[in-house]
């Protein structure tokens, strides 16, 4: 499992002409193949009329599963060359929609490779990436005397404090990346004076500190 991927940092779109072709590139980030097909669905549903709708989807933080559609423009013209920035730009979670008008003026097949992988490039400079860490989530079981102080210092360290919750006690989920879990868990016995519990869960994605 990579320790870190890219994606896109949202939903957007970005669009330019090419002798007179109106070339429109919709992003979004795609949690699953699922999700990828669903966004896909829904930008055909809304341009009924266009020449083309291609596609191109890279799920897995590896990567691991990777679709593209001509949809019917010659083909590896478009589906594939869209796929192509997006894997050399490394992005991943991440489904794209290229919807064309054409405009009456044939590019030929080295125009089309160069303005639909070009627009998807376009795209996600406009819209920009984020990069997400793979962490440990560990729990914090404390009481309520010491929660709000804890949770200061937690958020004041940049740690990436996910959900508190106020029961008997206090919990807050905390993500931590794997090389950090037992100097944490010494942090919080000294910090505590020992009265804080600490739960080690499963893994997740959050984003990176540092951003991209």
């Amino acid at each position: 499992m990579a320790e870190q991927y890219r994606t896109v940092a949202r939903e957007g779109v970005h669009e330019v002409e090419i002798n007179k072709s109106r070339f429109r590139c919709a992003l979004a980030p795609a949690a699953s193949e699922s999700e990828a097909q669903e966004f896909i669905a829904r930008i055909r549903r809304e341009h009924p009329t266009a020449t083309h709708n291609c596609f191109a989807y890279v799920i897995g933080a590896d990567g691991g599963v990777q679709k593209a559609s001509d949809d019917g423009e010659p083909g590896g013209t478009a589906g594939v060359p869209m796929l192509q920035m997006l894997v050399r730009r490394e992005v991943r979670y991440v489904a794209a929609v290229v919807t064309r008008y054409y405009g009456g003026v044939k590019l030929g097949a080295g125009g089309l490779i160069r303005a639909y992988g070009g627009v998807v490039g376009e795209a996600l400079d406009t819209l920009g990436t984020v990069v997400r860490q793979r962490f440990r989530l560990v729990t914090v079981v404390t009481d309520h005397q010491r929660a709000g102080k804890l949770e200061n210092d937690l958020r004041a360290m940049g740690r990436a404090v996910r959900e508190v919750t106020y029961g008997e006690g206090v919990t807050i989920e905390v993500g931590l990346p794997n090389a950090e879990v037992e100097a944490f868990r010494a942090w919080l016995a000294d910090s505590t004076a020992g009265t804080a519990r600490l739960e080690i869960g499963g893994e997740a994605y959050g984003e990176a500190r540092h951003g991209a």
